[in-house]
């Protein structure tokens, strides 16, 4: 099977917008506003990338089960290896702090239910873990509607789940449905995940025809136009909730996957592509570093300039970079155990 190198090479910009929606300010000032809208196309395509390789990998292959047992396991290691790290690091703060500290262990350890620990990811400062937990439920309920040969089903069900979590985001202004949270494997994860699958089980999909490539990229950036325009309406003329994914990221997400499909030589050999190719661990421990950032910027007096487009840059640099080498540094200390360096 050829590498998809396109794939990678969009998860750099994917990653890239991660830490920028996580380090800069969403949405007070319009170009801000803009950069955190455009950057809510990473997550949905971690998530299609995800469903698309799975589903490369189980489709026509006899022993898929051992594949999804495989896959799933890995994900669980990585989701509760952090899990346990931000539980650690946030009790350390606790004690580190000047509060009362029994009080307030007690009230963090009142945010580690079940529900949140095993479905949601939350109730730690690792937030970002939700998309890991996520991607878990998704290929699981992906698998199984792929066993029963039901994976259109899933495609509308997931479909209409995705439209119905709009109202627990930007579209709760008009009807707000009774969930805490749509930010969740079953509302966002499962539909992008069950795309990115479908995407791969469809054989004209991955046939190139002349003039499609420039096609998709330029549909890509019309709904990503429409996906602004959206956020606009919904947050800043009604004065909705900041929405984190729209009715336009379906067909933003679509659009740019289909070119990923149809192109898959880009990137191949650069640098950011091989960077891209470490998303998941960058994902998973920048949060840390954007701790640890903010630590240093109040140290020295810049924590409340917000608003510095090169404090912002920079910020976002440095937790990208340290995020990056310290994910390689981790993976080169378990290689060299494993061959006993």
């Amino acid at each position: 099977m050829e590498r998809n190198y396109a794939i990678d090479f969009i998860k750099f910009f994917a990653i890239v917008a991660v830490v920028v929606i996580h380090t800069f300010p969403s949405d007070h000032e319009l170009g801000y506003f803009i950069l955190d809208n455009f950057s809510r196309f990473a997550v949905p395509f971690f998530f299609a990338a995800s469903g698309y390789l799975f589903g490369l990998k189980v489709i026509n292959n006899p022993k898929s089960v051992e594949y999804f047992k495989k896959y799933v396991i890995k994900i669980l290691k990585i989701y509760f290896s952090w899990l346990i790290f931000y539980i650690f690091y946030d009790v350390f703060q606790i004690y580190m702090g000047n509060g009362n500290h029994s009080r307030e262990l007690d009230k963090y350890l009142e945010n580690l239910t079940p529900l949140n620990l095993l479905y949601y990811g939350e109730g730690t400062s690792g937030y970002q873990l939700w998309f890991v937990i996520s991607l878990a439920w998704s290929i699981a309920l992906l698998y199984l509607f792929f066993k029963l040969k039901k994976i259109r089903i899933l495609l509308i069900l997931s479909l209409c789940l995705n439209i119905v979590g709009l109202f627990g985001q930007g579209y709760s202004q008009f009807f707000k449905i009774p969930i805490d949270s749509t930010r969740d494997a079953l509302f966002i994860g499962l539909f992008y995940t069950t795309i990115g699958f479908w995407f791969a089980s469809a054989s004209p999909f991955q046939q190139s025809r002349k003039g499609e490539i420039k096609t998709y990229f330029y549909f890509f950036f019309l709904f990503f136009a429409l996906q602004l325009s959206e956020g606009y309406w919904l947050e800043k003329v009604l004065s909705a909730k900041h929405g984190e994914y729209f009715f336009s990221t379906i067909f933003l997400t679509v659009f740019l996957f289909l070119f990923t499909i149809k192109n898959q030589q880009v990137g191949k050999g650069m640098l950011i592509t091989k960077i891209g190719g470490n998303a998941l661990g960058i994902y998973t421990i920048h949060v840390l570093f954007i701790d640890i950032d903010d630590f240093i910027f109040y140290h020295f007096g810049l924590g409340k300039m917000t608003h510095s487009i090169t404090l912002n840059v920079m910020d976002a640099f440095l937790v990208f970079t340290m995020s990056y080498i310290t994910y390689n540094f981790i993976q080169y200390t378990k290689t060299s155990q494993l061959f006993g360096r």
